[in-house]
């Protein structure tokens, strides 16, 4: 799961800097973007094993680790408004 939010994470910061950055800033967008494209194409291999024929892991196991990453945020979105009310209300 580690390799599917790099993936993610990596792809959405490039399309960010690409977009708002200038310069240097866009080149780095780019190289963000590309390497969040081939962290994504390494993890489609190990979970479908369509390119390379390795079939390290089943949907079970992606099921599972998505579930567990959506949890995650959702916790971190709670724990972060509660922080908020708290600032507030100070």
């Amino acid at each position: 799961m580690l390799l599917l939010i790099f993936a993610i994470g990596t792809i959405i910061a490039g399309v960010f800097t690409i977009y708002f950055g200038t310069g240097k800033s866009r080149a780095i967008g780019s190289i963000l973007f590309i390497i969040g494209i081939i962290v994504a194409v390494i993890f489609y291999n190990y979970t479908t094993g369509s390119i390379w024929s390795v079939n390290a892991w089943g949907w079970d196991t992606i099921k599972a680790g998505i579930a567990s990453i959506i949890g995650g945020l959702i916790g971190g979105l709670i724990a972060l408004g509660v922080f908020l009310a708290g600032i507030m209300k100070a």
